[in-house]
């Protein structure tokens, strides 16, 4: 790719970087419309570009969280064990799909997401004397007011983190539009602490992914390395803006993000917005 191109790549990556340390998403909902649409790559070398990137945002971003104490880390190594399953039979299916059907698909679970946000009040916290072995304390750094919360549906939350650890590596996304989602509205997790654990859980999910792409060849490594590199910079001024959002907030933005990309997505698996068009 042209030095220039990749300059502006990088540039667009920050941007990526941020909506996806701020959201728990790992900027692959903004990643995989950029490199199809605005750069022209095949899906499944615009996945595994994405899922590098994706990496890159948990690293800026999860130290952070973990740090702040907003990161639920027992739950999310217990999530992270049956998505990384998922994450590397998702990544061998992609291999023989389609790139329509994998737009598609991408476009659905976005639109979805995006509505489940808006319609899903969020869950408050619960009293001190309601605690169960699944309790667990954050502190809001937006007011810096400790809360106590339940993890509700436990195994049926791990058995979908399989599903959404097949859509991060057939899609990109690096599974946080799923998961956070999942953990907010299924497992009653607040916005904030699932976002913050879904930048801790990302990273790993992404990784496995991104093996199965690399050993197939479908890496672009001057593409990936820009990518990165902005992915990195943007997760860490992306974690600095969290503090200063409340969570109904972060939900509206989250889903109107859901739904523009969306709709760009849908409309490139339409022909109807194509490179060069």
């Amino acid at each position: 790719m042209e030095p220039l191109l990749l300059c502006a790549l990088i540039l667009i990556s920050v941007g990526a970087g941020i909506v996806g340390a701020l959201f728990g998403l790992g900027g692959g909902i903004v990643f995989i419309p950029v490199l199809t649409v605005m750069f022209g790559m095949e899906m499944t070398e615009a996945t595994a570009a994405s899922l590098i990137g994706i990496v890159a945002v948990s690293t800026g971003s999860a130290y952070g969280y973990v740090r702040q104490g907003q990161s639920n880390v027992r739950l999310g190594m217990l999530m992270e064990v049956t998505t990384s399953i998922g994450a590397i039979a998702g990544a061998s299916l992609a291999l023989y799909l389609e790139n329509t059907v994998l737009l598609i698909l991408f476009s659905a679970v976005m639109a979805y997401s995006g509505f489940k946000m808006v319609a899903s009040p969020e869950r408050r916290s619960i009293p001190e004397n309601e605690q169960t072995d699944m309790s667990f304390e954050y502190r809001d750094p937006l007011d810096r007011t400790k809360r106590w919360y339940a993890v509700r549906n436990l195994r049926s939350g791990l058995a979908l983190c399989t599903a959404a650890g097949a859509m991060s590596s057939m899609t990109g996304v690096g599974g946080g539009a799923v998961k956070v989602p999942l953990m907010n509205i299924h497992m009653h997790v607040p916005i904030k602490v699932a976002s913050a654990t879904s930048n801790y859980m990302i990273g790993i999910t992404a990784f496995s992914g991104a093996l199965i792409y690399f050993l197939n060849g479908s890496v672009v490594l001057d593409v990936a390395g820009a990518v990165a590199v902005g992915a990195f910079s943007g997760a860490v001024a992306g974690r600095a803006v969290s503090t200063r959002i409340g969570a109904s907030s972060l939900k509206r933005y989250m889903s109107v993000v859901f739904f523009c990309v969306a709709t760009v997505t849908l409309l490139e698996a339409g022909g109807i917005l194509r490179p060069g068009s």
